[in-house]
Order: C-alpha cells, then sequence, then structure tokens
C-alpha cells in the first residue's frame, strides 16, 4: 500500500472518530505526496467543510475537476460543495457557481450514452 493511500485510510478513521483537524492535516500529508491524489481532495473539500472552511473546500473540489475533467461527478461534488458554501455563508455568489458545475455534469453524462 502506497504513504498516500495509508495517509488517506488513516484520515478517513480520524473522520469516523470526529477528529476533523487531525484527518486534514493527514489529508493535506496526502495530497503533498501526490497533489494528483483526487480521493485525498475530494475528502478534504468535505471535511474543510464541515469545519466551515468553506473557501478551503472549494479548492479542493476545484482541484479534483483537474485532475478529473471528464468525470460527470467530480462536478456534480463540486456543486454540492458550492451549495454548501453558501448555505454556511449566505454568500449569493456561490448559487451561481453551484448551477454552472451542475449544468456541466448534466452535460458531460449526456455525451457519454
Amino acid at each position: 500500500m502506497s504513504d498516500v493511500v495509508k495517509l488517506y485510510d488513516e484520515a478517513d478513521k480520524l473522520k469516523s472518530a470526529g477528529n476533523l483537524d487531525e484527518a486534514v492535516a493527514k489529508l493535506e500529508q496526502a495530497t503533498a505526496l501526490d497533489d494528483n491524489y483526487a480521493l485525498a481532495h475530494s475528502a478534504l473539500a468535505v471535511v474543510l467543510q464541515r469545519l466551515g472552511r468553506h473557501e478551503e473546500a472549494i479548492k479542493h473540489a476545484v482541484r479534483v475537476t483537474e485532475i478529473e475533467p471528464t468525470d460527470p461527478f467530480s462536478y456534480t461534488a463540486l456543486s454540492v460543495t458550492y451549495q454548501r458554501a453558501y448555505a454556511g455563508t449566505n454568500e449569493m455568489g456561490y448559487i451561481r457557481l453551484a448551477e454552472e458545475a451542475m449544468e456541466r455534469s448534466r452535460m458531460m453524462s449526456q455525451h457519454r450514452h
């Protein structure tokens, strides 16, 4: 098992136990070792969001779309991240960004069939 996978697994256990700050630290170590590890960026988006760190969460969700630009789910996840950022901040700009990401996901899904 590679170091990044080991760090991800440790972070997942910490997240499940409610140790969110420690989970973030492990995930950040994983992305420092391999910035193309989409799973760790995706998990960071979720955990940072739970901590109310919306701007950071969005950066990681965007990174997933850069790593996996043809995966509609990465845009769906980005849309959800924007929606949660709106819920946490009432910043209206997040609504438009969430809609754009969801539309991109829908378009990609249609082209796959």
